[in-house]
């Protein structure tokens, strides 16, 4: 019997492929957003039965494991899992030509269950086959490692070994193959191939969602390395136009992507309006991202709303009902899982925290870009702030990438931050950011503080799990923050609305201009901390606490999954 016929009962009519896949995290084929992002997408497919199938790599050394020693240098360890504690292998085996060489492929095949029971599968591929060369056993080994030619490797495996995959799976009535950034993008070149160059029907197939305005979340690749991997299946005479080839002689996936795909968004309205500007010669659309519910609703908070809002996993739009729930039992709720974060705190780190004082959270990607170091740009500022209008404490989290010198820098230039604040304001920088200590943290802390460089945030959708159990924002006017931000109830903003950045087709590289904003920022931060946010938090809880009440109504209810593929399916799938 084919194991897969277990997690098929029907037909599948939407692909959905992403480079990266967080579903548990035990299960380490993720590094942050995006995969995350996927993963909710895959649960809110199953929750509301659209008949879906992910496409993903395996990943059996994983992203990597985070230590930081005593100088706050990032150490990275390498990940040991084995994916038959949770996946079924298949035995359908399909090859992809890498180089000349016929590279097989396999699948781990891993049911995302819904709510109701019904199932999405989302297929792991993987090239670790006795029958391949070492070194092509080894190209769905690492997420984002290696250099250029083993990410292209690996963006043929999930472009057209998904494709094939699907095909010898019998999947031949799909009606949508979802590229979620452009590292799938190669799969157009196969589906091209199929229908025999009819760019129509290749295009009425494929959707594509363009995460960020940043230059190297898009993917690029010298054309003779190109050319030699892919040998006959790259014709740069049919590709030498509308930017897929640019003028620095590189094939740019996004553009590729662009290219073969009818319907394109971006990931948050404002995101949507920067891509239009990057790609003015397609139309770009924007479906604002979301949160699995369910998945990230602490159990504390969960209780509250089990008792008020019987339905409330089934339909998140339910969660407006929040603003009649006692705000006590939303307080007490917070505070359980408060001292649930520091809980795991003092136990893995032998740091004790204080749930009654004010903590401010910020855990994501280890990124320039994301100004992780806004905070402390005037520690004795702070420390004052923090003395004259109450106790404050502050948790960060967040790995960087293996190749990032200024991210890693980052998390350095933190830890000595937290010696000069010395005994005034505990701060830990909490290793190994992942989807178990994320979860923690979006629901134990009393403030959420996003600082990124405008208009780089796409999405952000760290802000919307927080507010989802009902964690107040502090952030800059970016991404999801400028629709679910409203002054002093969901939340504050930091700094002015707009920052001109962006000129023509392309965004600059911004921290030359952001470094204007800087100071702006920054001082915009300590006075709103100083004069509104401490002082609401200390003196007047019951504001406080409706501030919550109102994030979870009104943040929980619109920034999640099951409204955004809801839109997909309406929007983009089947039109």
């Amino acid at each position: 019997m084919n194991p897969y016929s277990i997690y098929t009962p029907q037909d599948r009519k939407v692909a959905y492929f992403s480079m990266e896949v967080g579903l548990q995290p035990e299960i380490p084929t993720y590094s942050g957003g995006l995969g995350i992002l996927a993963g909710d997408t895959l649960k809110s497919f199953a929750d509301l039965s659209v008949p879906a199938i992910g496409v993903t790599l395996l990943y059996t050394k994983g992203y990597f494991h985070q230590e930081i020693d005593s100088d706050g240098n990032q150490i990275e360890v390498p990940v040991e899992w084995d994916p038959s504690n949770f996946m079924t292998l298949l035995t359908e085996k399909v090859t992809v030509d890498i180089e000349g060489r016929s590279v097989l492929v396999q699948a781990w095949v891993y049911p995302v269950k819904g709510i109701t029971g019904y199932t999405v599968p989302v297929l792991f591929l993987d090239t670790n086959l006795a029958a391949n060369e070492p070194e092509d056993r080894e190209i769905s080994a690492y997420l984002y490692g290696g250099d250029e030619r083993y990410r292209l490797k690996q963006e043929v495996v999930l472009g057209f070994g998904g494709a094939h995959m699907l095909q010898i799976l019998d999947h031949d009535n799909l009606q949508a193959y979802h590229m979620n950034e452009g590292h799938a993008a190669l799969l157009t070149l196969e589906l091209m191939d199929r229908y025999q160059q009819d760019l129509d029907k290749v295009k009425a197939l494929c959707v594509f969602t363009t995460h960020t305005p940043v230059p190297a979340g898009h993917d690029t690749f010298d054309v003779d390395t190109v050319r030699d991997v892919l040998r006959d299946r790259f014709h740069f005479e049919d590709l030498g136009h509308s930017n897929i080839i640019d003028t620095d002689g590189r094939l740019n996936m996004t553009y590729l992507a662009l290219y073969h795909a009818e319907y394109i968004n971006g990931v948050a309205q404002k995101h949507g309006e920067i891509s239009q500007k990057m790609f003015p010669e397609y139309r770009i659309d924007a479906i604002t991202n979301g949160i699995h519910i369910r998945t990230w609703i602490c159990d504390s908070m969960a209780a509250v709303l089990d008792s008020h809002i019987p339905n409330w996993r089934q339909d998140s739009y339910a969660l407006r009902n929040a603003l009649d729930i006692p705000r006590v039992e939303i307080w007490e709720a917070h505070q359980a899982a408060k001292r649930e974060l520091f809980d795991f705190i003092e136990a893995q780190y032998g740091i004790s925290m204080d749930p009654d004082v004010l903590t401010i959270g910020f855990a994501r990607r280890a990124a320039a870009y994301k100004r992780a170091t806004l905070l402390l740009r005037d520690t004795e500022r702070l420390k004052k702030i923090a003395s004259r209008s109450g106790r404050l404490q502050i948790l960060y989290s967040g790995k960087a990438h293996p190749a990032d010198a200024e991210g890693k820098a980052l998390i350095q230039e933190i830890h000595q931050a937290g010696g000069q604040l010395n005994d005034d304001i505990k701060m830990v920088y909490i290793p190994n950011y992942d989807m178990y200590r994320a979860k923690f943290l979006v629901s134990g802390v009393d403030i959420w503080l996003n600082t990124p460089m405008r208009p780089l945030e796409a999405s952000g959708t760290s802000g919307m799990k927080a507010a989802a159990n009902g964690v107040v924002n502090f952030s800059v006017l970016d991404g999801w923050w400028i629709e679910g931000y409203i002054e002093g109830v969901t939340g504050w903003s930091i700094g002015p609305r707009r920052v001109k950045t962006e000129t023509g087709p392309a965004i600059h590289d911004v921290r030359e201009t952001s470094a204007a904003y800087d100071a702006l920022d920054a001082d915009d931060l300590y006075g709103k901390l100083e004069h509104q946010i401490l002082p609401c938090f200390y003196e007047d809880r019951s504001r406080w606490m409706n501030m919550m009440a109102y994030n979870i109504a009104l943040n929980g209810s619109f920034f999640n999954t099951h409204r955004m593929v809801a839109q997909y399916v309406l929007e983009a799938y089947f039109q």
